[in-house]
């Protein structure tokens, strides 16, 4: 670690003839110069004075009022504990002992910052820049080291006033920092600074994929949230890159999902998007599809409106505009979700409505529409329409729905129509007697979920994340026995939602519960063996980081191992041992 030393050279405090024996020629002190020499002496009183940046200044104000240098000396020399120099000595003593010289910085370190954030005073931090009238050279040092700039932002949201602080965070983005600034207040508080900070943001979201876009998208849409300005300047920024360039999709689906949290977080902002895109151009769709966002229900009058404009007009307004997550999220819970009513008058154009939007495809160039494909809309309307009737009929039971599997099964290949299924089965399922009222080993709705999982990669997280819950809820009117039965059936869609390729999110899940101790080893050991049992080498790496753990726990290994020549268990092992370094 680098020590911290002192050269007073002459350079530093300039030359004795430019101090000069400044005595009064009377010999008498003036009232000011006798305040400035009371100043400068209770600092020099203070422990390792001589330490501090400004100690060259406090000598300079004190010999130009007129006082000898034997005074100083004394003050600096009796209060010179060396606190840097002691630290200095005792991360010498503790490397020579073995320590990583790393590790001791890192101590240090922490310790500074923890002290730092206890007592770090904004109106003396501000003081800073009235007294020195520049960026002190010890700041752009500063800056210079990730720990020190982490520091900063921690202020910075304790105390987002602070000038001094804020002028930090324009440096770091000024010295090309900006993506490490990740907290909303740093981020937020300056104009120059946030557009840096949400242009390197977006780009990290875009070229990470959608796992990147699942980790980044909740800080990223927080900060875009910050503030109204915020929001609208993020909005209008993609809303512009949606309509240039190879990746415009990629830009509108990241501007859906936080205009979908800023509606989660109460705030009203359906209206903006269709400001900024080609819905302006259509008065009569804005005021349909603006009101039912609002308001987050759909109605028969908004609902005709938007049929008459899409469905039955001759020039139809472009099919992006109705292709809004939270407006298709609306259609789902009014014709899937059980016990939901509609106007039966009104019912066929909330479905060709949705069709229209699942369906259609228009190629557009210079804001002009080529062509338009109207070709899938009867038979998706048709799907829609099938599942729902049978679905959400009010007299159709389990025996119905088993006699028409086969029709369900040919509708759930549309993709929006798998959409309305996973809704209704998870509203069917999560009614707390469902499975105290179904004894198949597979209900229906169940099945159709492993349809869903066949044929729609991109549901894949929503079907994991509805069997997650309903294997982690409770039933306590069902006995011990029914209630293994009905996890080993759920363990079942996750196995088969494996087969179809969701492979590490799913071993992953199975994963925690093992490591949280809060499932049935029975359930866990269950799971594994259906899954050695279908799966064959090569592996991915990830694979057997994520599985072989769980093999590897003697609660699970001892009871799957088998007697005889062929042992899964130990095959799969002994497999991993020789194609893999396996780190313990």
């Amino acid at each position: 670690m680098p020590g911290a030393t002192m050269d007073m050279d002459q350079d530093d405090f300039g030359s004795p003839a430019e101090w000069g024996d400044q005595q009064p020629e009377d010999g008498v002190l003036g009232e000011e110069d006798a305040q400035v020499q009371q100043e400068c002496l209770q600092k020099f009183s203070t422990p390792d004075y001589i330490m501090e940046p400004s100690v060259f200044n406090t000598l300079m104000r004190y010999f130009q009022a007129g006082r000898s240098p034997e005074e100083v000396i004394r003050l600096l020399s009796d209060n010179y504990t060396a606190v840097a120099q002691t630290i200095n000595l005792l991360a010498q003593w503790l490397i020579q002992t073995g320590v990583e010289p790393v590790q001791i910085q890192e101590t240090v370190e922490n310790h500074l910052k923890d002290l730092v954030m206890q007592h770090f005073d904004p109106r003396k931090a501000d003081s800073i820049f009235t007294n020195e009238r520049a960026t002190p050279a010890w700041l752009e040092q500063m800056i210079a080291h990730p720990t020190w700039r982490d520091l900063v932002y921690q202020l910075m949201e304790v105390h987002p006033d602070c000038l001094m602080l804020k002028f930090t965070v324009k440096l770091i983005s000024d010295a090309g920092y900006q993506g490490e600034i990740t907290g909303v207040v740093a981020a937020c508080q300056q104009l120059e600074v946030f557009s840096r900070v949400l242009g390197s943001s977006l780009a990290t979201i875009l070229d990470g994929g959608e796992a990147n876009l699942a980790e980044n998208l909740p800080q990223f849409a927080k900060m875009v949230c910050h503030g109204e300005h915020t929001y609208l300047l993020a909005q209008v920024l993609m809303a512009v890159l949606a309509q240039e360039g190879q990746r415009g999709g990629a830009v509108r689906r990241v501007a859906q999902e936080v205009q979908r949290f800023a509606q989660e977080s109460g705030h009203d902002a359906s209206r903006i998007p269709l400001a900024l895109g080609r819905a302006a151009s259509y008065p009569r769709l804005c005021q349909a599809l603006g009101a039912m966002l609002s308001k987050e229900a759909l109605n028969p009058a908004d609902i005709t409106v938007l049929y008459n404009l899409f469905v039955t007009s001759r020039d139809p307004p472009p099919v992006e505009l109705i292709r809004v997550p939270a407006f298709l999220d609306l259609f789902m819970q009014s014709l899937f979700k059980p016990g939901a009513r509609i106007n039966p008058d009104h019912k066929h154009k909330y479905i060709h409505l949705l069709a229209y939007a699942a369906s259609v495809v228009e190629i557009w160039k210079k804001n002009k529409r080529l062509s338009i494909n109207q070709d899938e809309l009867k038979a998706t309307a048709k799907a829609i329409e099938t599942v729902h009737n049978l679905c959400c009929a009010e007299n159709t039971g389990a025996s119905e729905l088993l006699a028409e599997l086969s029709t369900l099964y040919r509708c759930i290949r549309f993709p929006v129509v798998a959409v309305g299924v996973l809704t209704w089965v998870n509203g069917t399922v999560s009614k707390p007697k469902f499975f105290e009222q179904h004894t198949h080993p597979t209900p229906v709705p169940l099945a159709l979920l492993d349809e869903v999982s066949t044929y729609h990669p991109l549901l894949h997280p929503h079907v994991l994340q509805l069997l997650i819950k309903l294997l982690e809820t409770e039933y306590p009117k069902l006995d011990a026995m029914k209630q293994l039965k009905v996890k080993k059936t759920l363990l079942n869609r996750m196995v088969h939602l494996l087969s179809c390729g969701h492979v590490l999110p799913v071993v992953a899940y199975i994963r925690r519960c093992l490591e949280k101790l809060d499932t049935d080893l029975s359930l866990i050991r269950y799971f594994v063996s259906e899954v050695l049992d279908m799966i064959i080498p090569p592996y991915t790496s990830d694979f057997v980081r994520l599985f072989l753990p769980i093999l590897e726990n003697d609660s699970i290994a001892s009871t799957l191992k088998r007697a005889g020549e062929h042992d899964p268990v130990t095959e799969f092992i002994a497999h991993c041992q020789s194609n893999f370094m396996l780190l313990d």
